[in-house]
């Protein structure tokens, strides 16, 4: 399957309702199909700058530019939110497929059974258990084949194991399909994992102080070298 689109941020200025600027003369271009973790405290904007390239926030000068093309000329991307945001009165395969207007059932059976989910299409969210609503929030975003997910801190709150179970998922997903991914997350062990590239945000306005290539491939990273790569995020992250 072809990757992603690439994807060119530009924001001149970006502000709080106050005036004070979160982002200002910030630049970052993402390669396609690459997967990008976006690392830094909170309140430094990481989940700002997914809204922006989401067009979810319009308010800012600047330009986001998908393959050349402006991005509110560009399908929507793929999101995942820090909940899952299934709506309750519909069974996760509804929920999947309203994600679409053009959307088939097939296509959402499809991004069900990909995310282990199929055999669960027909329940709604007060029976599904978290990571079961995170699979299902998931799918619904994959399943716009738009070929850019943006995922923000996609496992907060899940326990250990469910984090690697979605670590798995989510990694296997990403080797089937390529689709230009961006990561916010607080912790080193997801973009050590997951990611191709961490780029580490500190400051006010924010700015990238770090940019932290990852070259050995997701299914290659043995315990040595995620540790390694946990100790490279956390050592950059420390000096910034």
């Amino acid at each position: 399957m072809a990757p992603g689109p690439d994807l060119n941020v530009t924001v001149a200025i970006k502000s709080f309702r106050n005036g004070e600027p979160i982002f200002r003369d910030f630049n970052v271009a993402i390669a396609a199909g690459s997967v990008t973790a976006i690392l830094g405290p909170s309140g430094i904007g990481k989940s700002t700058l997914l809204r922006l390239i989401a067009g979810i926030d319009p308010v800012f000068e600047g330009s986001i530019l998908i393959d050349g093309t402006q991005a509110k000329l560009s399908p929507p991307p793929g999101f995942v939110f820090q909940d899952p945001r299934l709506l309750p009165w519909l069974t996760a395969f509804d929920n999947v497929q309203t994600a679409g207007q053009e959307m088939s059932g097939n296509e959402a059976r499809a991004a069900l059974a990909r995310t282990g989910m199929i055999d669960s299409a027909d329940l709604f969210p007060h029976q599904l258990s978290g990571g079961m609503q995170r699979r299902v929030a998931l799918a619904r975003a994959m399943a716009l084949n738009s070929g850019l997910l943006l995922l923000d801190e996609p496992f907060v709150s899940l326990d250990r194991e469910l984090v690697e179970e979605m670590h798995d998922v989510l990694s296997t997903l990403l080797d089937q399909s390529a689709p230009t991914t961006l990561l916010v997350t607080h912790i080193a062990e997801d973009a050590a994992r997951l990611a191709d590239r961490v780029l580490l945000l500190a400051g006010r306005p924010a700015t990238i102080v770090a940019d932290i290539a990852l070259p050995t491939p997701r299914r290659q990273r043995t315990a040595s070298v995620l540790e390694n790569y946990i100790a490279l995020i956390g050592a950059s992250a420390q000096r910034s």
